[in-house]
């Protein structure tokens, strides 16, 4: 079923909250521009691609929590904790939903994954292969395979660290069925392979905030590519020669 808006329309600052100028996470101006301009976010998929740094992670784990999903990861119905290490930020986002969207969502988030491994594992849920038994990039393809299958709103952290080339392509795939479906998507990434998604939105995150570009502007993929050409001219800077 295909929804007239997504399930993510915008999100922005709710009035009352009490996030501190000048403390973290507003001194990440990605974030500051977050809370002050808010964020429109369009059907189909978007990606923010940035630094280490830049905010681009806080970002899509405060609008997962503002959601409704697990900030380490899974989907409403799984929530669990190890240790809390999440931002504020989250409480101080209200969502806008698109009219008529379902309340499904998952996020995906590449360093506790191991963690909702032992959750799900818990539960006995049959559904589920045993993921503790697989690779770290077989077990991300499972899960792409048992929860990413229905219109929703998917949340996705930097995936690709456990995937390989083909793998990642795979996960394009995978998104471009969900965007044609009426799924939505928020994707935190390094990789240049995921962000040339053909139809995606792409938001670069730095010191100037966040600014939507086009894959072939991105400073990701000048490096990438002037590094492949001749690794060298990268490698001398870091290597004693």
């Amino acid at each position: 079923m295909d929804f007239d808006q997504p399930p993510v329309v915008r999100v922005t600052a709710r009035d009352d909250h009490d996030l501190r100028r000048g403390e973290w996470p507003r001194t990440v101006p990605a974030v500051e521009q977050l809370l002050g301009e808010g964020l429109a976010l369009p059907p189909g998929v978007t990606f923010l691609v940035g630094e280490n740094g830049s905010g681009k992670s806080t970002i899509v784990e405060a609008v997962a929590m503002a959601y409704g999903l697990s900030p380490e990861g899974g989907s409403r119905n799984s929530h669990h904790s190890t240790r809390r290490t999440e931002s504020d930020l989250g409480g101080a986002l209200v969502l806008q939903r698109g009219i008529g969207t379902g309340r499904w969502g998952f996020f995906l988030r590449a360093e506790t994954m191991h963690g909702w491994y032992s959750h799900v594992e818990s539960l006995g849920a049959s559904r589920d292969p045993r993921f503790h038994e697989m690779s770290h990039g077989e077990s991300f393809l499972a899960v792409l395979r048992t929860r990413f299958d229905s219109p929703g709103f998917y949340c996705l952290d930097e995936p690709e660290a456990a995937l390989s080339f083909s793998a990642t392509l795979g996960l394009v795939s995978v998104l471009h069925e969900l965007a044609a479906t009426g799924g939505q998507v928020l994707c935190a990434t390094h990789s240049p392979v995921l962000a040339a998604m053909p139809g995606a939105t792409i938001l670069e995150v730095g010191p100037w905030g966040l600014r939507p570009t086009t894959w072939e502007d991105l400073e990701l993929v000048h490096h990438w590519r002037a590094y492949l050409a001749e690794p060298h001219r990268y490698l001398r800077h870091v290597l004693d020669e």
